[in-house]
């Protein structure tokens, strides 16, 4: 029987609900669902494009490395990524200290992506490979116009959560 996911933007008001590709992405479905729920400042894509994403300490033990890689995510993709310290503490990348990004064990980022023609490529470190593990089933285009507020208008006091549904 499918396990489902509720993604929402707290602040905005507005929420997604995710099957999870348990055949696809096992390993990582079963961390992210043992480790639920899960909550962290929203941050929308400078690079990549149309995604927003939190970063969190990570939570899997142990990582469940590659499983179900993409690089170049479509609209409805959730993704994990699991970065070393240093791969994402760079103070270039703007975040705060004391977040996770800054963490001496790395990051757990956990991602959605809302639009088309999006590529994971990072100018320090090159591709970024992360696991789509869930895909968004219902509530899309209403997430879609939300990350599109966030970009247009920030992020300051918003926050991503992932719970189980």
């Amino acid at each position: 029987m499918a396990r489902y996911i509720t993604i929402s933007l707290d602040k905005r008001g507005v929420s997604c609900r995710a099957r999870l590709l348990e055949d696809e992405a096992p390993r990582t479905c079963r961390a992210v669902w043992d480790a639920l729920p899960q909550s962290g400042s929203a941050y929308h894509a400078k690079y990549a494009r149309n995604e927003v994403y939190t970063l969190l300490r990570p939570f899997a033990d142990p990582q469940p490395g590659r499983e179900n890689p993409t690089v170049t995510p479509i609209p409805g993709d959730v993704v994990y990524f699991g970065f070393e310290a240093w791969e994402i503490g760079n103070p270039a990348y703007g975040y705060e200290e004391g977040s996770a990004a800054h963490g001496e064990q790395g990051a757990t980022d956990l991602a959605i992506f809302y639009g088309r023609n999006n590529l994971l490529i990072n100018g320090d470190a090159g591709w970024v490979p992360g696991n789509v593990f869930a895909t968004i089933v219902e509530g899309l285009p209403e997430m879609a116009e939300a990350a599109q507020d966030l970009w247009l208008r920030g992020v300051e006091g918003e926050t991503l959560t992932f719970a189980r549904a």
